[in-house]
């Protein structure tokens, strides 16, 4: 594995940063809209707008379902944020957190054929947060939450859950633990280890940490054998905050009454020691984890650093102090945990079959797909994970979600797999063709040509 100074590493790093103002104020933005319908002349204007479009008002007042049919609902995603918790940036607030709202949309767009918008809001109360998503539910077929600080951004996903009938996601929290779930599946096989047995411990109780921890235990990991990690320790129901864990931090509470039945306490050493697997979503490094906790890992250890830019721990530091496979969040590093591998493909198939939300289950299916994309083309040490550039990984991730759907009762539509596949497969390549054409035809112009 190469072994680079964190100087080069910050300098890769800064080379994105430096050519992002440029390209955006070029642009004037990432997205935009473009027309699906024919304006061969004046004429049709009376067919999309007045007095035509009248006919079509009339019959999704009647029958509201028909939105899905005679609008872009059934394509179109919020991407919603107030920008309290942007990136590493923190609280930046909804004007700040616009850009990267806008880069979530062309992810969705290129990746899964999704129509996605950025909503930011300038409102930070989460019962407020929470009446503005259900009163945008006829504008939008999908939910995807982003940058809500914690403890707020739990409640605020779980009461649209119950209270939308579209599918409402954070990505913070299910996204990072799809793809890590993913991960672990395979890496699991690698060294060949049963996730019902394996020690799991999870360092960061934030978000994405106890997301990550609650799907993986919906893989099959028991949570007897799993600790999580915040920063006053190993989570356990006899610690001396559980008043306020139980009062403010309800996820953490729960994480404490599922797993450690033992109480073990203590901090990260301590939490280390004799684990199967190791995922850190925690405090950016390098020097966060030290090699010599991961030496009193058990044999064949798998240590997932995904902190950005910097992993808790440097790859190579974790394979000599014995890991078999390690994953980080970067991509110039092998086994990248990247969050774009799930949502787009995730959000296809939940809009294709018009489901009413997106189940615990559905995650699960997609992290399964995900793992056994990778596992077809041939897993070793340093794939466990497809790449971005894989193109066939999101119309199989959505045929996988559709499919659960269906399984649950939760989707308005019903497919097979094989239609599910070409479904997708069709709107994707579509979106991926615009695109390119646009370019060809110089519709996006490369700025330094």
């Amino acid at each position: 594995m190469e072994k680079v100074t964190v100087e080069e590493l910050l300098q890769r790093a800064a080379q994105p940063a430096k050519d992002a103002p440029r390209l955006h104020k070029y642009y004037k933005g990432k997205l935009g809209v473009a027309l699906k319908c024919r304006v061969r002349d004046f004429n049709d204007f009376a067919i999309w707008y007045t007095p035509g479009v009248a006919a079509v008002c009339k019959e999704i007042a009647a029958e509201p379902q028909k939105a899905y049919e005679y609008t872009n609902k059934w394509n179109s995603v919020a991407v919603i944020s107030d920008g309290t918790r942007v990136l590493g940036l923190g609280d930046i607030g909804p004007l700040g957190a616009l850009p990267v709202m806008e880069g979530k949309g062309i992810l969705y767009k290129y990746l899964g054929g999704v129509d996605a918008f950025p909503i930011c809001l300038d409102e930070k109360d989460p019962d407020k947060i929470i009446e503005i998503g259900r009163a945008l539910q006829p504008s939008f077929g999908g939910y995807n939450l982003e940058d809500l600080s914690q403890p707020k951004c739990f409640r605020i996903l779980d009461e649209l859950r119950s209270k939308c009938e579209i599918p409402v996601w954070h990505d913070d929290q299910q996204g990072t633990a799809c793809v890590t779930v993913a991960g672990v599946i395979n890496a699991l096989k690698i060294v060949k280890k049963n996730i019902a047995e394996a020690k799991v411990t999870v360092v960061g109780a934030g978000a994405s940490g106890i997301n990550i921890a609650h799907q993986i235990m919906l893989a099959g990991a028991n949570g007897d054998n799993m600790l999580s990690v915040d920063t006053k320790g190993i989570l356990h129901r006899d610690r001396a905050d559980r008043d306020v864990l139980q009062e403010k931090y309800k996820e953490k509470w729960s994480m404490c009454m599922r797993t450690n039945p033992k109480c073990k306490s203590g901090n990260i050493p301590d939490a280390i020691a004799g684990a199967d697997v190791l995922i850190c979503v925690s405090t950016p490094g390098p020097g966060t984890i030290k090699p010599e906790w991961i030496k009193t890992m058990a044999k064949d250890a798998i240590v997932f650093a995904e902190a950005n830019p910097i992993p808790e721990i440097w790859p190579w530091e974790a394979k000599e102090a014995g890991a078999r496979v390690v994953a980080t969040g970067r991509s110039d590093f092998p086994n990248q945990v990247n969050n774009s591998l799930g949502f787009p493909g995730i959000f296809r198939g939940a809009l294709d079959v018009r489901a009413k939300t997106i189940t615990d289950e559905m995650c699960i299916a997609a992290a399964r797909e995900l793992a056994k994309v990778a596992e077809d083309k041939g897993l070793s040490e340093d794939y466990i994970i497809p790449n971005m550039d894989e193109w066939e990984v999101f119309p199989r991730e959505a045929a996988a979600v559709a499919t659960k759907a269906i399984e649950q009762g939760v989707a308005r539509f019903k497919f097979t797999p094989d239609e599910l596949l070409a479904m997708a497969k069709e709107t994707i390549g579509k979106a991926r063709n615009e695109v390119k054409l646009m370019m060809k035809e110089n519709f996006i112009i490369d700025p330094d040509k």
